[in-house]
């Protein structure tokens, strides 16, 4: 049947002027070196990008300064040593003599090169603005002059900035430890600051004053509060203002105050309540504090 099928197909071609080639296929094998090429001639490849260069901390900063004399003190113009000053090389190991010329490149007396045209350096109103092309006056004034820091000093906004942060995070510590501790420990603080005048103030007043403190000088502040003998320092005041006991005449005992009998003797380079409260914590110490504590009330309204 087959057969006689293609036999019909065969004729019908014919009929028709119809040619049957048989046509060979070749394979289309792309050999590894044509992908290859192929991908990188497609492929775009960004150029790596140059490192930026990191500028090292000491290196000089090319900008305006501003420089200002110490003191509140503002003359019309003041007058600073350009010459005959001397700054100690630590890499050289010697001093090396310091001048400043307008015709210079640098204020080192030993790499100078030719005349010196010796220029003053003038503060006007208490300040001198000094251009950044004035590199060599600059690192003079900032780095090797004998009186920076003393005399003037360079204005610097960040530095400022960085320390009005630490000051204001300081104060934020204290404001908030003032807030937390019990009124003992406040009354102890404050005695320490405001003396036996804070026996006489009110719990409100106590807290106010505390959190003033705290504002003003945070750093003393919270050294007080970290003090292990602040509240022993604070009994002690309180048993001799209470007369429980007495502090001779020249602050060199502790007594008892109902017999005089004596009970320590201070050390001669201590303040005597800081010796008391060191004191307190001895074997004797630590009974005649149990045995006389004044109470924890502080009778406060």
């Amino acid at each position: 049947m087959a057969k006689q099928e293609k036999t019909i197909i065969d004729k019908a071609k014919t009929a028709f002027g119809l040619k049957t080639e048989k046509v060979e296929v070749e394979p289309q094998i792309e050999t590894m070196e044509e992908v290859v090429t192929e991908f990188f001639e497609d492929t775009v490849i960004a150029e790596p990008k140059a490192r930026e260069r990191l500028k090292p901390s000491n290196e000089w900063e090319i900008k305006n300064r501003i420089y200002y004399l110490k003191g509140n003190e503002k003359p019309l113009s003041y007058l600073i040593k350009g010459s005959n000053i001397y700054h100690f090389d630590k890499e050289k190991g010697y001093e090396r003599e310091l001048k400043y010329c307008s015709n210079q490149k640098t204020t080192f007396v030993d790499e100078m090169k030719g005349d010196q045209r010796l220029e003053h350096i003038v503060f006007r109103a208490g300040s001198l603005f000094v251009p950044k092309e004035k590199t060599v006056l600059q690192k003079l004034l900032s780095l090797y002059h004998p009186l920076k820091d003393k005399l003037f000093y360079e204005y610097k906004p960040a530095a400022i900035a960085k320390e009005e942060i630490e000051v204001l995070e300081l104060q934020v510590d204290a404001l908030t430890a003032a807030r937390n501790i019990d009124i003992d420990l406040a009354e102890a603080v404050m005695r320490v600051e405001r003396g036996s005048e804070v026996s006489k103030l009110s719990s409100k007043e106590l807290r106010r004053d505390l959190l003033l403190f705290a504002r003003e000088n945070p750093k003393l502040f919270l050294e007080l509060v970290d003090d292990e003998n602040v509240i022993l320092r604070n009994f002690g005041i309180k048993a001799v203002e209470a007369g429980v006991l007495r502090l001779s005449s020249d602050q060199r005992n502790f007594m008892w105050g109902s017999n005089g009998r004596k009970l320590m003797v201070i050390p001669f380079d201590e303040h005597p309540y800081t010796a008391l409260a060191h004191w307190f914590k001895t074997d004797e110490g630590m009974e005649i504090y149990s045995n006389c504590r004044c109470g924890r009330s502080t009778g406060r309204s």
